[in-house]
């Protein structure tokens, strides 16, 4: 990352001094993490995983010199969401990037409801919760930024994936609203619809391989679109497939997705659904 002197200060003025980056243990969330201290903010680093993102906290202030906190939360808890808002209150926070997430693949019929239901609530409950505090936060500061997560499948309905593509359409819809709302209040908001990502989702959830992109080429991408545009398609696959959709009637949109989801999806047997972190297509 290459920016001169005076854009960095600007840059870390408007959406600094700390971030707060949920997911950050892994994937998409971990390097838009390390691309922010890079830019000098400080971090508050949030997932489950407490070992983990000490070990990941004790690298980035090692290799940056920026403080960090972290936080271990359950986002799916309510009363998590809570802590981690209250463990934030004391800081100077200019950019929430709400990386966290997870997502089922597998028929409707054969997922756990209880999974579905967690998804709902750690995708868009969450998402929601913290947005509503953190974007009050930054309007009193008059600038400050908001980084969601939607996905190609948020913007038509994609079969063994139905409750996931729903939430992300959720947090699709949410940003655009959002963007037009706080914009007057100096806030930027930047929904990021990636395709798939090299992050094990493939392995985990049993999918057969696909094209994906490299997620430190996609946090590269969506940090930089922060303040420049609403939406951030980042990786060549993404841009690809919702391009060559976009003029395609919902329902063509929804069967090709459908097809592609189905095609990953093929190992699985008829009575097993697999949960796993947050990942687009």
């Amino acid at each position: 990352m290459a920016t001169s002197n005076t854009a960095s200060t600007q840059w870390r003025d408007r959406y600094g001094p700390w971030a707060v980056v949920t997911g950050a243990s892994d994937g998409i969330g971990l390097e838009i993490a390390r691309d922010l201290a890079a830019r000098g903010l400080k971090l508050v680093l949030v997932a489950r995983r407490a070992a983990v993102l000490e070990q990941i906290a004790d690298v980035i202030e090692r290799t940056n010199s920026v403080e960090t906190r972290v936080i271990a939360a359950d986002l799916g808890k309510s009363d998590d969401v809570e802590r981690v808002l209250r463990e934030c209150q004391d800081l100077d926070v200019g950019l929430l990037v709400a990386s966290a997430g997870f997502g089922t693949t597998g028929n409707f019929l054969a997922t756990d409801i209880r999974d579905e239901v967690d998804m709902v609530d750690v995708n868009c409950r969450a998402v929601l919760a913290m947005s509503k505090h953190f974007s009050a936060r930054f309007a009193a500061r008059k600038k400050g930024g908001l980084i969601l997560f939607g996905s190609i499948v948020g913007y038509q309905g994609v079969g063994n994936a139905a409750n996931y593509a729903a939430t992300k359409a959720y947090v699709q819809t949410l940003a655009e609203g959002l963007a037009v709302d706080l914009a007057p209040s100096g806030i930027d908001v930047l929904s990021c619809a990636p395709g798939p990502v090299e992050t094990g989702f493939a392995v985990r959830s049993n999918l057969s391989s696909a094209q994906s992109a490299d997620p430190r080429a996609v946090a590269r991408e969506t940090v930089a679109a922060l303040g420049r545009m609403t939406t951030v398609k980042p990786g060549i696959m993404s841009k690809i497939l919702i391009n060559s959709l976009a003029f395609l009637p919902r329902r063509a949109r929804t069967k090709i997705l459908s097809g592609i989801m189905a095609s990953r999806t093929k190992h699985h047997h008829g009575s097993e659904a697999q949960r796993t972190p947050q990942q687009p297509a």
